[in-house]
């Protein structure tokens, strides 16, 4: 037998890959751990970023959309805050300024 093949018998590292392998996956467990929250952070900046700047932009040119942004993220946590973000996003998606009148119903709450 070889040298090789006697270095791959061993138990020693039969031993050494299993415990490699648990280090790999316990590390991809912590960093998508650590990582998910994040993701759902940035999409409702994303969603409090886009409405407060269409409420500005179309309806009120000295709103201050930075304070609406802070208080949208700050609210995202509560139960049902972040679906209504969504349907008023979703539905001032593709509208233009007067079309967007039209969101009021899903827009309420989250601006003025």
């Amino acid at each position: 037998m070889s040298a090789a093949g006697a270095w791959h018998g061993s138990v020693d590292f039969r031993c050494a890959m299993k415990n490699l392998g648990f280090a790999s996956l316990f590390s991809h467990l912590v960093a998508f751990a650590a990582t998910a929250p994040a993701c759902t952070d940035a999409e409702n900046a994303y969603n409090c970023d886009k409405i407060c700047d269409r409420y500005k932009d179309c309806l009120d040119a000295n709103y201050d959309a930075d304070a609406c942004q802070s208080s949208c993220e700050s609210k995202a946590d509560e139960s049902g805050y972040a679906e209504k973000a969504s349907d008023c996003e979703a539905c001032i998606d593709d509208k233009s300024c007067t079309g967007s009148f039209a969101c009021a119903d899903e827009c309420v709450g989250i601006v003025p």
